[in-house]
């Protein structure tokens, strides 16, 4: 998931101009060449240049398709997540602490939520290795991490 920006009123040049966004961070990361698809829906706010942006970088447009809500399920299951973990219990003041409250969201799904179909992994991090000593066992030291004022929480193993 990445966070790209947010606005009240949407507009295609807006969306387009989000697309070119997309693109430079992608290249920054390095993660330019694992992205091969986009699936979007069919609103009239993506226009012609927005796919243009994508394909032109090798990146397929995927639509969803007409009355098959379960195309877009992986997206209304991260809205429904960001809402109930982070937003419902949040005063958001202005557009640059949602932003800021979302960029948070973004990196804390991505690296340490653990998610079922990925067998309890974060989509950015693979499982830990599992504990087999018994000593180990017995003296755990787990650390926890709060972010965002400590509406998220994040539990790691001390090495």
């Amino acid at each position: 998931v990445r966070i790209l920006g947010a606005t009240a009123h949407p507009t295609s040049a807006w969306v387009t101009q989000l697309a070119r966004n997309m693109v430079m961070d992608l290249h920054d990361a390095g993660a330019g060449a694992g992205m091969k698809f986009l699936i979007r829906d069919r609103d009239v706010r993506y226009p012609a240049a927005f796919d243009a942006v994508l394909q032109a970088e090798g990146i397929e447009v995927v639509q969803t398709g007409v009355r098959m809500p379960r195309m877009n399920a992986v997206m209304e299951r991260w809205v429904r997540s960001c809402r109930t973990e982070l937003l419902d219990r949040t005063l958001i003041w202005n557009q640059a602490h949602l932003l800021h409250a979302l960029r948070e969201y973004e990196q804390f799904y991505n690296q340490h939520r653990p998610h079922r179909t990925l067998a309890g992994a974060a989509p950015l991090r693979p499982l830990p290795d599992p504990i087999t000593q018994s000593d180990r066992l017995t003296h755990l030291n787990v650390h926890r991490h709060d972010r965002l004022g400590g509406i998220l929480h994040e539990y790691q193993h001390v090495a």
